[in-house]
């Protein structure tokens, strides 16, 4: 069965282009240009993924997100911008995106993106980043099995929680970790303490990384944060 692709996109060459490519590469593709016309198509269509661009005619990419989010909370969302803001990527996954790329783009990024998203919503991603021997992180070097970020000035070493918070983020570079499922994963449960440290461990992460400014920790507030690198 051909994975079905929702994109949303104004521009008629690029939309053209993108639509027609990702059916040759076997995907079944609904291009809407409208975005105030898509959420009437859903039922017909049924998308496992939907691509969106956020500079949109009626309605927003970021509105339209939300409003997908609001009626399918699983549904894979990558969403298209051609800001480089900071601040516009985390409104996006506010939004309720759950990856994005800027424009321009190359198919081959959109299609592994595509079926990386699809993976990391049956289970099949990346094992986790602590089983890993060497992670790179802009210009930091991660070693998890023992405990070490190599950064530009020296070996920072890494306590176990420290470790771990970090082996986490950085296996879903981009992407936003949800904070309960975080506590769960490093401390078992989500209490209040745990919660309170959680943030302690955020601060001395973004500590750590601040000798490369474009590795950013994000909190997006009620749902977790978000790892952003320039790889």
């Amino acid at each position: 069965m051909k994975i079905k692709v929702f994109y949303i996109e104004d521009e008629q060459f690029l939309g053209k282009i993108v639509s027609e490519s990702l059916e040759s590469e076997g995907f079944d593709v609904l291009w809407e240009m409208d975005g105030a016309a898509v959420l009437n198509q859903f039922s017909r269509f049924s998308p496992d993924i939907c691509v969106v661009d956020i500079m949109l005619p009626n309605i927003d990419g970021y509105t339209l997100c939300r409003q997908i989010r609001s009626l399918y909370p699983a549904l894979p969302i990558i969403f298209l911008t051609a800001k480089t803001e900071t601040a516009d990527l985390v409104k996006g996954f506010d939004a309720g995106g759950t990856d994005y790329i800027r424009k321009p783009f190359s198919m081959e990024e959109l299609v592994v993106r595509i079926h990386n998203q699809l993976q990391l919503r049956t289970g099949m991603g990346q094992r986790p980043a602590e089983n890993r021997e060497e992670i790179l992180i802009g210009k930091y070097r991660f070693y998890p099995r023992r405990y070490e970020l190599h950064a530009p000035s020296g070996i920072i070493r890494l306590s176990q929680r420290d470790m771990q918070v970090l082996s986490i983020l950085a296996s879903a570079p981009n992407r936003v970790t949800d904070r309960r499922e975080l506590l769960l994963s490093v401390w078992g449960d989500d209490s209040f303490f745990n919660s309170r440290n959680l943030d302690v461990y955020i601060r001395k992460l973004r500590e750590y990384l601040k000798e490369d400014p474009g590795i950013q920790i994000q909190t997006l507030k009620g749902k977790g944060y978000l790892f952003m690198t320039d790889d």
